[in-house]
C-alpha cells in the first residue's frame, strides 16, 4: 500500500508535465511562465513536510496516511474541469503543501519495521513508486491527454486515489479498531536500537551528517523535479521527439529508476553484511551513484543527436531516488525511532527547495536562449555540475557511525547536568 502510495504521488507531479505542451498552449504560456507554474508546486513543499510530519506524531500513522491521500484528492479536483491558470497555480501550490511529509512519513513507517541491514531494501522497494508511478503514468496518461484533454488525466488520478484510500483503511494494519497481536519477531523489530539516544531535536539538525543527508537529497531531487516537470518538454522541443514518441521514451528512465534503485538498496544492504562500515555502504554509494548522474548530464548536453545522446539522458535520470532510500537508511542507522519523523521532515523541507528553483530557473534559460535547443543544453549542464559537487560534499559528510558517536556522547553530556540539577 505504502509503495503505491509512492506511486500516485509521483503520478500527480509528472502529470503537469505530461500535459505541458497542451496547457501552454491552451493557457498561452511562456517558457518561463509554465517553469513558474512547476514550481509553484514546492512553494508550501517545506513547510508542509516539516508542520505536516510534527503534527502526524500525535496521531497513527494509518490515519496520518489517509489524511494525506484524502487532502489529494480534494487539490486534484478543480483540475478535472476546464480553470483559469490562477485556480491551476493555487491548486499546485495546495498539493505541495499536503505532500510535503509524504516521503518522510513513508520511510519513517517502513524503517521501524525492519532491522538496519534490511531497511534500505525494504526503503528502497516503497521509494521505487517514485519510479514506478511515472513509469505506468507515462504512456497511459499521455494517451488520456491525446485522446480527449489535460482535465481528463485528473480525473483518473482522483479516481484512483478514492480507490486507494478505500483500500488502505480496510487493509492496513494498527487501525486504532482493528489491533491485532504482535509476533515475537515483531516484537524484536519494534526494539530501538537506538533508544539509549536521548537529546534535543535541534542537536540532530547540528550534525554534519545532517547536511550530508541533506546535500545529497538535494541533488537528487535537482534530477527528480526535473525530469517530472521538463523532461517530456525536453525530448519534445529540445531533442525532437514527437508527443506520442516521449510518452514512450520518458517512461525509460522510470524503468531504469525502478531497477537502479532495488539493486542499490540491496547492494547497500549486502555490503553491511559483508562487514563494510555504515559510511562506504550508505555514504559512498550514494556519492557515487550521484557522481555518475551529473557526468552524464554534463555529457549529454555536448554531443551530437542520436543514440548515445538518449542514452546519457536516460543514464543522468535514471539515478534520483537512491538517495532517499539508501541516504535515509544511513540516517535511520544513528536516530532515535521518535525523532526519524521529524528529522527526515527537515530533510524533505531543505532538498524541495531544489524543485521550487530548478523547473523556473530552467523555464528562464530556454526562454532567454536563441534556442529551446541551446537552452536546455546550458541549463542541464550547470545542473550537472551542481549535482556532481553536492553529491561528493554530501557523502563525504555523512557519516552514521560518527553521529552515532558523537549522540550518544551528547547524551551523557545532558544527562550529567540533569543529575546535577537533581542533586542541586
Amino acid at each position: 500500500m505504502l509503495l503505491i502510495f509512492s506511486m500516485l504521488n509521483f503520478a500527480d507531479k509528472a502529470a503537469i508535465g505530461l500535459a505541458s505542451k497542451p496547457i501552454r498552449e491552451s493557457m498561452g504560456l511562456t517558457a518561463s511562465q509554465y517553469g513558474l507554474l512547476s514550481s509553484a508546486f514546492f512553494w508550501l513543499f517545506a513547510i508542509g513536510a516539516v508542520v505536516l510530519t510534527a503534527a502526524f506524531r500525535k496521531i497513527s500513522y494509518t490515519w496520518a496516511m489517509g489524511i494525506l491521500m484524502f487532502t489529494w484528492i480534494l487539490t486534484m479536483l478543480p483540475l478535472t474541469v476546464p480553470t483559469t491558470f490562477g485556480v491551476l497555480f493555487a491548486s499546485r501550490i495546495a498539493l505541495g503543501f499536503f505532500e510535503g511529509p509524504a516521503h518522510a512519513m513513508c520511510q519513517s513507517i517502513v524503517h521501524g519495521l525492519f532491522p538496519p541491514e534490511k531497511r534500505a531494501t525494504a526503503g528502497a522497494i516503497v521509494t521505487s513508486g517514485t519510479s514506478l508511478g511515472p513509469l505506468i503514468a507515462a504512456p497511459l496518461l499521455t494517451w488520456i491527454i491525446l485522446r480527449w484533454d489535460w482535465h481528463a488525466s485528473f480525473i483518473f488520478l482522483v479516481a484512483v486515489s478514492v480507490v486507494w484510500i478505500i483500500m488502505w483503511f480496510f487493509f492496513a494494519d494498527k487501525l486504532p479498531f482493528k489491533k491485532r497481536p504482535e509476533t515475537l519477531e515483531e516484537k524484536e523489530v519494534a526494539v530501538d536500537p537506538n533508544g539509549d539516544i536521548k537529546v534535543p531535536f535541534y542537536r540532530l539538525l547540528m550534525l554534519p551528517s545532517f547536511w550530508g543527508l541533506a546535500l545529497l537529497s538535494f541533488a537528487g531531487y535537482l534530477i527528480t523535479s526535473l525530469k517530472v516537470t521538463w523532461l517530456p518538454a525536453f525530448m519534445n522541443e529540445g531533442l525532437g521527439y514527437s508527443m506520442q514518441t516521449v510518452g514512450v521514451l520518458v517512461s525509460i528512465p522510470y524503468v531504469c529508476a525502478a531497477i537502479l534503485l532495488l539493486a542499490s538498496g540491496a547492494l547497500s544492504g549486502w555490503m553491511l553484511k559483508r562487514g563494510f562500515s555504515s559510511r562506504a555502504a550508505r555514504s559512498y554509494l550514494t556519492a557515487a551513484f550521484l557522481l555518475f548522474a551529473g557526468v552524464c548530464m554534463i555529457s549529454f548536453t555536448k554531443v551530437e543527436p542520436g543514440t548515445l545522446q538518449l542514452v546519457l539522458v536516460v543514464a543522468a535520470f535514471s539515478i534520483n531516488s537512491i538517495a532517499f532510500a539508501i541516504g535515509f537508511a544511513g540516517a535511520s542507522d544513528f536516530l532515535p525511532a521518535h525523532q526519524r519523523a521529524s528529522f527526515f521532515g527537515c530533510i524533505v523541507a531543505v532538498y524541495s527547495v531544489a524543485g521550487m528553483v530548478a523547473p523556473y530557473v530552467l523555464g528562464l534559460i530556454v526562454e532567454n536562449a536563441p534556442t529551446p535547443t541551446e537552452g536546455y543544453a546550458n541549463g542541464f549542464f550547470i545542473v550537472g555540475i551542481v549535482i556532481c559537487v553536492f553529491g561528493v560534499i554530501g557523502g563525504l559528510m555523512l557519516n552514521p557511525a560518527r553521529a552515532r558517536i558523537r549522540l550518544l556522547e551528547l547524551t551523557a553530556v545532558y544527562e550529567a547536568r540533569k543529575e546535577v540539577s537533581h542533586s542541586a
